[in-house]
């Protein structure tokens, strides 16, 4: 079966028209020039249909029936990421398979009209269904179940085959231990800056040597956990300077205690205490953290501003629930450093720590209400501001 066979282009998707969900901040504006790439942030994967219930108090017992306070659908797995990549105001694109139904659909328009995400290199596989994760948030945990299937290859890529990928500043990759994405190494050689995060190893060999794709990158985010298993160090912070033996930046997420980076090409170390919040539910807060770490490296911040923007808009996305619905834009990100700028007794040095917002969020004059609603309740009713 050949490409064209396999799946329908639904065609381009420009940005800048139709998009409801328009960026105030354009992080890289000053960086800009005619012959940029196309693109700032390149990524591919698999978009899930995701169904969150809230409001629930406690894991669901088996044998009975649990009933939620609070229930929304969005588009999820790679679209968490693209999602919160586009509010902050990057040039998104994204190669994906979309089912050829009514969550496909939904899923589609969400992301192309609803968050101005270029779909160009995505299609439409005919007789193939959309995934679906339905997720459970509880206590600040969530629980979630899943069912779907791989789509062809040729169904992402067409083709051109999955070795080639569009220009663009920087790109996503999701390293997988034992394989390898030749897409990754096209994208490098092009003077693309990749950036890498990394799953659960579930062979259970933590081996660095199977994440080959990772000589590609110029940076490697793991969560604390799997930076030690990879590297056998006994904290953290030792796992991330072990790290960048094998790739120039590690930034490694220390949970509630925040992030901790090192830089090998300038030697800066930097650590960011977390953002203390309640948090309703953490679906996606590892891809918005992801997000707002490449908008700041994209705009040249330092490296301390680049942890404490991501620590940030993570700390943000776990206030509100479900994945793609949950990652911040500059109006939450505005009105968020307005309102502890207001709050009296607040500790000087920690408001100074994020001091760069002033000169990026937007006026309150220009800002939108906060928090913005974004959840469809239910596929079918209708599409909400």
């Amino acid at each position: 079966m050949t490409a064209s066979d396999a799946s329908t282009a639904k065609g381009p998707s420009p940005a800048a028209k139709g998009s409801s969900c328009q960026p105030q901040v354009d992080p890289l504006a000053a960086l800009r020039t005619p012959d940029d790439p196309p693109w700032d942030v390149y990524l591919t994967g698999t978009v899930f249909l995701d169904i969150i219930f809230t409001g629930l108090d406690s894991a669901p017992v088996r044998g009975t029936e649990s009933w939620a306070r609070g229930m929304g659908s969005s588009p999820g797995g790679v679209a968490n990421m693209a999602s919160a990549l586009a509010r902050l105001g990057l040039r998104t694109s994204l190669a994906a398979a979309f089912g050829d139904d009514h969550y496909g659909e939904y899923c589609w328009d969400a992301l192309q009209q609803g968050e101005g995400i270029d779909l160009s290199p995505s299609r439409t596989v005919p007789g193939w269904h959309s995934p679906v994760t339905v997720s459970m948030a509880y206590e600040g945990e969530r629980t979630m179940v899943s069912h779907g299937h791989e789509p062809p290859p040729e169904a992402v890529f067409g083709q051109a085959g999955p070795e080639r990928a569009p220009r663009a500043r920087a790109a996503v990759a999701s390293l997988v231990p034992g394989r390898t994405a030749p897409w990754i190494a096209q994208a490098a050689a092009g003077g693309t800056r990749v950036f890498a995060d990394v799953g659960w190893d579930d062979t259970g060999a933590w081996d660095l040597a199977g994440l080959a794709d990772l000589k590609h990158c110029e940076a490697f985010l793991p969560n604390a956990e799997e930076a030690m298993r990879y590297t056998g160090a006994t904290c953290p912070r030792a796992a991330a300077h072990a790290l960048t033996e094998h790739v120039p930046l590690a930034v490694v997420t220390l949970g509630a205690e925040g992030a901790y980076a090192v830089d090998r090409r300038t030697g800066e170390s930097a650590e960011v205490p977390a953002i203390a919040v309640e948090a309703l539910d953490p679906t996606g807060a590892g891809d918005v953290f992801v997000a707002g770490f490449v908008t700041g490296t994209l705009a040249g911040w330092p490296l301390a501003d680049r942890l404490a923007f991501a620590g940030l808009t993570a700390a943000l996305s776990v206030q509100e629930f479900g994945g793609s619905l949950s990652a911040p834009g500059w109006a939450e990100i505005g009105a968020w450093w307005r309102r502890v700028q207001s709050v009296e007794g607040q500790d000087p040095a920690a408001l100074q720590r994020y001091a760069f917002l002033d000169a990026l969020v937007p006026e309150e004059s220009d800002a939108r209400p906060w928090p913005l609603r974004r959840a469809v309740p239910t596929i079918g009713f209708g599409r909400s501001a």
